[in-house]
This record gives C-alpha cells, structure tokens and sequence, in this order.
C-alpha cells in the first residue's frame, strides 16, 4: 500500500491523471476521493493580501520626473505594461510582513521602534541605468550612487533581525512597470534626490494601492 499511495502522490503532485491499473490496497474509489480532496485544497488555498514594507520613496516633484520620463521610455521602446502610479514609486528596503490581512499593532510597533534606532545620516542618491529585470520588471537602478541605499538596507535588515547576518544580495532599483518584453541595460539622465527618511508601507495585493504607515527621519 505505501508503494501504491505514493505512486498515486507523486501523480497528482504532478498534476497528470491517475491511470486505470488496479492497485492493491488502494481501490478507485479512494484514488477519486483523494483527487477531489487535492483540487479542493488547490481550489481553497487563502491569497495572500496585505504587504508590509520598509521602502524609501522619492519627494513628490522627483516621483513626478520619474513618471514623466518612464513614459517617454515606455513609448520608445514599443511597451505596453501600465505604468505605476507617480505616488507609488519606491524603493523596496525590507519586506517584514505577507499575509492575509496586518499582523498585531504591538508587532508593527516593534519593527517601528528597531527602525528608528539605525545610525544613518541623510544622502544623496541617483539612478543613472535603465534595465529590464527577469520577472519583467522595467527599473531604474543606478552603482556609485546608490551605495548609501546599500548600507541603509544592510543596517536596517541588521535591525530587523535578531541574528544579524552577513551582507545580503541586494540591487537598489525603482520599478516603473511589467512587461514581457526585454529592455537592455542602458545609460540615462541621473534621476537624485536627498533621502531624509525610511517609510513603512502597507500595500494590498491585487490593488494599486500603497498606504505610508509611517515615516522615521533619518540623521
């Protein structure tokens, strides 16, 4: 039986139809059972709804140069993905929650009170690339003058964390829409702005809505 039943498993894990053989200890009646206990599991699997981040996000003129400029990108290089709105752009620093629903006001209030202690001066950052990234995301990322971006996701992920660790893999980038078609990395006019503050973020999935929870000046 146990030989059978993981056979039978391992089938619907792949998701092909179980054959017609006969199979000792394991009727057909159990098989379609278990079949119709799968779909429904994959049926009623919860969708995540609530996002929680901390980000960076640029002043209101700056965000509306963005939005300017990603469309004249978006038209000269034939994309069809919508744009982001001008309010929502961001750049992602440390995601902290992803659920159904927010976590409890204690919890959000803990990563709050650890974000406002990191040593970090305000700086001056830039963005002088643009590139697609494999998910299709077009982005403006940026080298020398993103570093200060690096070294606040580094110090804020060691806060975060209980057990700091080493330096992770991170790209500073602003994601400006999603399209299946693949744009090379090329050079742009730098987009700057002073960095004065960290914000916590709630978005929702599925919606284009991002809510500032929270902002922590930074210096």
């Amino acid at each position: 039986m146990g030989v059978s039943f993981a056979r039978t498993g391992a089938t619907f894990a792949a998701g092909r139809t179980v054959p017609h053989w006969p199979q000792p200890g394991l009727s057909r009646l159990a098989v379609d059972r278990l079949g119709r206990h799968h779909a429904g599991m994959r049926r009623t699997a919860p969708r995540l709804t609530d996002r929680l981040f901390f980000a960076v996000l640029p002043d209101a003129e700056t965000a509306d140069r963005i939005a300017e400029r990603a469309a004249a990108w978006r038209a000269r290089h034939g994309l069809t993905g919508r744009l982001l709105k001008a309010a929502h752009f961001h750049v992602n620093l440390a995601p902290v929650h992803e659920g159904i629903g927010l976590p409890e006001a204690s919890e959000i209030e803990d990563w709050v009170a650890r974000a406002r202690e990191i040593p970090m001066p305000s700086f001056r950052v830039g963005f002088d690339r643009l590139t697609s990234f494999a998910n299709g995301a077009l982005v403006l990322t940026g080298e020398e003058a993103t570093i200060g971006l690096e070294v606040l996701q580094q110090r804020l992920s060691d806060a975060l964390d209980d057990t700091p660790r080493p330096a992770r893999r991170y790209t500073p980038h602003v994601t400006l829409l999603h399209d299946g078609r693949h744009v090379e990395t090329e050079p742009v006019e730098p987009i700057a702005w002073t960095v004065r503050d960290v914000a916590l973020v709630h978005g929702r999935a599925g919606r284009t809505a991002h809510r500032c929870l929270v902002r922590l000046p930074l210096g």
